[in-house]
């Protein structure tokens, strides 16, 4: 295929596939996905102050108002919230390798936290039916919760497209789990039983990955109308290494929620696939192209894991 072509191909990946109808080993029918988030990883040399979160929600209205796409900001107070986070994996990072990412988070408020800390779990891959068969369920008796989401980025070496991701995602609290040692990859694989391939031996640990925790400065932005009753909340992140304040990256993301896929009316979704275009043209100089935040975090040292992203 002439190398044109190929890129016009690229620029236009279509909608989601249908899933096949298949089930869980116990009968459960294939989760389907019901989020649709949109991501831009942006350079972290302008987050200098809360100030830039103001400057990229101007951004956002501007780029927004060329498609007649509703924009409020009613209710948004420029208070960003501190959320630390943490990756957790085996030396030789077996599990982004295979497509998984256990992540460990917690909020604060006013110095301390306030809520109990969350683990969230994710299979994220490329091939949707994949990531749907990957049964992501945890074996406890508490409560926790399935997010499947098609995640749309930029195309890896150019503006102008994007491409999907598809995120098999499961959230719960660690008050929830208080006996699970998450250090443990055994235990982890009894936890998680699709990770129970993954173990060597039997005192085998995950450690943080490359000894990092995040902190993350999150400020919402307003939300989205796209019409139809097509909405997304967006917010706007930095992404910093806690002890040194490195600053990592930042991501603008906008995130809507649905029952079923003909919820997404189809011209409500190419205005805002428009959008997500032409956000990336307008704000091209804020733009890093070719990463997500889990990525950088793992490639701090230097020591690339073989991502499927």
């Amino acid at each position: 295929m002439p190398k044109e072509e190929t890129a016009k191909t690229a620029l236009q990946p279509g909608r989601a596939p249908d899933l096949k109808p298949r089930t869980y080993s116990d009968g459960h029918p294939l989760d389907d996905v019901q989020y649709l988030e949109c991501k831009l990883i942006l350079k972290p040399d302008r987050f200098t102050s809360a100030k830039v979160f103001q400057d990229y929600s101007e951004l956002v209205a501007r780029t927004a108002k060329q498609f007649d796409i509703g924009f409020s900001t009613k209710g948004v107070v420029l208070k960003p919230e501190i959320r630390e986070v943490l990756f957790l994996d085996t030396a030789d990072f077996r599990l982004y390798n295979n497509a998984f990412i256990l992540r460990r988070r917690i909020a604060y408020e006013n110095g301390f936290p306030v809520s109990d800390p969350e683990m969230v779990f994710k299979f994220r891959h490329p091939d949707l039916q994949k990531a749907a068969e990957l049964d992501i369920r945890p074996k406890i008796a508490g409560d926790y919760r399935i997010k499947f989401k098609a995640e749309a980025l930029p195309l890896k070496d150019q503006l102008g497209g994007y491409r999907l991701l598809y995120s098999h995602n499961v959230e719960l609290s660690l008050s929830q789990v208080p006996d699970l040692d998450h250090t443990s990859l055994p235990m982890l694989g009894e936890f998680f039983p699709c990770l129970a391939s993954l173990r060597k031996s039997k005192n085998e640990k995950v450690e943080y990955v490359n000894h990092t925790i995040v902190e993350e400065v999150l400020q919402d932005l307003g939300e989205l109308d796209f019409g139809k009753g097509v909405t997304a909340k967006s917010n706007l992140a930095l992404w910093r290494e806690r002890g040194m304040h490195r600053p990592l990256c930042g991501e603008f993301a906008f995130q809507c929620k649905f029952k079923r896929r003909d919820e997404l009316h189809e011209k409500a979704m190419e205005r805002g696939k428009q959008f997500f275009i032409a956000l990336q043209q307008a704000g091209h100089e804020w733009l890093s192209l070719g990463t997500t935040k889990t990525g950088l975090v793992y490639r701090l040292k230097g020591n690339p894991p073989q991502a499927h992203e």
